[in-house]
């Protein structure tokens, strides 16, 4: 009788008992904790074939690895472009969600990682943690929002929101009159305050339908249909397009992708 060769044995699992990962490599790369906690983070170390991104995790006698090509350089703040669609709340949180509120942030998900992504950045899990929310949009419209962690993009978006261009695409119901355009170009004003500037032309015309292109400076949430009641226009759908110098460049609605290397608001 031929006796069946024995299995394999599969590999160990993370454990509850053993040392912490910080400190089996700390020891591997004979670094401090702290850097052994950054090498973990940033992806480059894998236990029994397995990257894994945190430190406390226990190991006994598994396999593990530090990447050789490992660089602390590579850790840095990141910024996420999501193209949100609408009935999301831009600027909620996930602690923040209920039935009524379905926060934008929900949809930073690995799986919702733009396929086509350009930046070159190795997508890890503490990329979605500490993240700041930044200028404003309208629940029921789509378009690009920003989320970042890194101080300098936030601050540049707060401090100079009121200078910042944005450019979004207005769908409104049938035709839109020249003398309607000049009104929305020549400047509106409310309770004798005049309102940010807007430069507005005609995208495209349908049977039933035009899109406009609206470009202004200091855009807050409800201006938009405030200017568009004003001259007798019916909203469809509105979608931001480009935040400062920085578009949605075929991002697919729902999906998000990484502010790249050489992008500036």
């Amino acid at each position: 009788m031929i006796k069946p060769k024995n299995p394999a044995p599969a590999a160990k699992p993370l454990t509850q008992d053993g040392e912490r990962l910080s400190k089996q490599v700390a020891h591997l790369m004979r670094c401090s904790r702290r850097e052994a906690e950054q090498y973990i983070e940033g992806g480059w170390v894998s236990v029994n074939g397995k990257v894994v991104e945190e430190p406390m995790a226990r190991v006994s006698d598994q396999t593990v690895v530090v990447d050789p090509h490992a660089s602390l350089m590579a850790l840095t703040d990141v910024t996420l472009l999501l193209h949100k669609p609408p009935g999301y709340e831009a600027l909620a949180m996930p602690g923040e969600a209920n039935k009524r509120v379905k926060p934008a942030h929900q949809l930073l998900l690995a799986a919702k990682h733009w396929a086509q992504d350009a930046s070159g950045v190795r997508l890890l899990k503490h990329h979605f943690a500490k993240l700041s929310a930044c200028v404003p949009l309208e629940t029921a419209a789509s378009g690009l929002v920003v989320f970042t962690q890194d101080w300098r993009v936030l601050r540049k978006l707060t401090e100079d929101a009121a200078i910042l261009e944005q450019e979004l695409v207005v769908e409104v119901a049938g035709e839109v009159a020249p003398e309607v355009l000049q009104r929305l170009n020549a400047g509106l004003s409310s309770d004798g305050q005049p309102l940010p500037p807007v430069k507005v032309s005609i995208n495209s015309t349908s049977s039933t339908s035009t899109r406009l292109r609206f470009a202004l400076k200091g855009a807050h949430p409800g201006l938009i249909a405030y200017l568009c009641e004003r001259v007798g226009l019916r909203i469809q759908g509105i979608k931001r397009q480009r935040v400062g110098r920085v578009a949605l460049a075929g991002l697919p609605e729902g999906q998000w992708r990484y502010l790249h290397e050489g992008e500036r608001f």
